[in-house]
């Protein structure tokens, strides 16, 4: 992972430097000088550690020039005093470090930013297509079908995208608690069907066959997201 830390003061720079092993660590020591290197696109971080008090821009501001350039930042203030906490939090900070930083909330802090990377990650289906790879959120994919050889990703917004690729591979990737194979040639997302009826699965306009090799998981995945949405 790629750390910008942006702090005025060098030796306190150093010292959250000095804590953090296994990442890439970048120092900045004001907030002009961290602008100049992603406002060409040289640089891309995956967290930014900001002390609030800078002396030519506070780390407020920072962030919100940070925000302007890069919508999914994430951000952690680090300073001697929680008076700008609610401030912080106003900037969709990821956390708020108080000065001197001890080891354990800096490890918490990594931890939190790689298990949100890693379900960043994974909440998009990469697709091929005519030579081109794109990506759709698993959030707005209602099922994928097969034929022809083809593959079709039907969304929530409508769009209907098709690519190269097999359903099986497809299957193997996103099924789990949210989508199920219903049939050899249909992949579902469970919590976008509006009934299962028989050997039949609707879904706004959509009718989808539920084979009967896959029948009693589809029917049991369907009580079960039904008890949750009761409760």
């Amino acid at each position: 992972m790629n750390i910008a830390v942006c702090d005025d003061c060098r030796e306190d720079a150093l010292h959250l430097k000095d804590m953090i092993s296994g990442h890439n660590v970048e120092l900045y020591f004001s907030g002009e000088q961290l602008l100049a290197a992603i406002g060409n696109n040289a640089e891309r971080y995956q967290l930014y550690l900001l002390d609030i008090f800078l002396e030519e821009m506070s780390g407020l501001k920072l962030a919100g020039r940070i925000r302007d350039h890069d919508a999914d930042a994430v951000i952690c203030f680090v300073s001697t005093s929680d008076a700008f906490y609610r401030e912080a939090y106003d900037l969709y900070a990821v956390q708020y470090l108080l000065k001197p930083v001890k080891q354990e909330a800096l490890l918490q802090l990594l931890e939190r930013v790689e298990s949100r990377q890693a379900k960043n990650k994974e909440a998009f289906l990469r697709f091929k297509w005519r030579g081109k790879v794109g990506t759709i959120p698993y959030s707005n994919i209602l099922f994928v079908s097969s034929r022809e050889h083809k593959l079709f990703i039907y969304c929530r917004d409508g769009a209907v995208q098709e690519c190269i690729g097999k359903m099986e591979k497809i299957a193997g990737q996103i099924c789990g608690d949210v989508f199920l194979r219903v049939h050899q040639s249909f992949v579902v997302n469970m919590y976008c069907v509006d009934s299962l009826d028989g050997m039949e699965i609707s879904m706004g306009d959509h009718r989808i066959p539920v084979s009967r090799r896959y029948y009693a998981e589809v029917k049991k995945r369907y009580h079960e997201i039904l008890f949750e949405e009761m409760n």
